[in-house]
């Protein structure tokens, strides 16, 4: 199968994206974890994505097409792949559609996550995150042992600005702006799958699973 895996801030995408990796025998290709890898191999992809990052640019889409055609050639993709971060334009979309034709490839399906706004914000701004070692916890679902303490270096716990609630519905309106056209882009081509993220884990990834099941 290949996958693409749309959702919000909070929306659990990672650990879910874990177990339909596990479950499915798919490779899950983040175009952050990507750039990064190519950056500290050297790799000529690399080396340009590089030279963009330090002008304070935007790597282009073509470049970000080139190191996803280069993860999918591999053997450890040949079962399927599970694309998280990309594409999040229209633009990116198109590209992707002509990478899978020409690797004669397709995609199955896309998976959005639904969260309501108000249960991220709840999930989102229980977020506390050590001053000294940068670990993160969370009041709701992993909780640190001792209080606003760090369970590993006894450090105060502090909650980011960006975990700010202003901050986080800020950044839920800059999602919904930025996928709700590529969205739309998949319904049209009836790819999209939507599951509500809401409730336990165990009970969202059923849902998940029964929708991949049929592919």
């Amino acid at each position: 199968m290949n996958l693409i895996f749309l959702g919000p801030p909070g929306a659990g995408k990672g650990t879910q994206a874990k177990n339909i990796c596990n479950d499915y025998g798919v490779v899950q290709l983040s175009t952050g974890d990507i750039l990064r890898a190519n950056k500290k191999e050297g790799t000529p992809l690399g080396k340009t994505a590089q030279e963009y990052m330090d002008r304070g640019d935007l790597v282009p889409d073509d470049l970000i097409i080139k190191m996803i055609r280069e993860e999918m050639k591999k053997p450890s993709c040949s079962n399927g792949c599970l694309l998280d971060g990309f594409p999040r334009t229209v633009v990116q979309a198109r590209a992707l559609e002509i990478l899978l034709g020409e690797m004669g490839k397709k995609l199955d399906s896309v998976l959005v996550l639904d969260v309501p706004d108000e249960e991220l914000v709840r999930r989102l701004s229980a977020r506390l995150t050590c001053k000294s070692c940068g670990r993160s916890y969370n009041n709701i679902f992993n909780p640190p042992k001792v209080e606003g303490v760090c369970d590993d270096d006894g450090a105060e716990l502090y909650q980011r600005e960006d975990d700010s609630e202003k901050s986080i519905r800020n950044r839920l309106e800059i999602y919904k702006k930025m996928t709700s056209p590529l969205i739309d882009f998949y319904s049209n081509q009836d790819l999209c799958d939507e599951i509500s993220g809401s409730g336990q884990i165990n009970e969202i990834y059923s849902g998940i699973k029964n929708l991949l099941d049929k592919y």
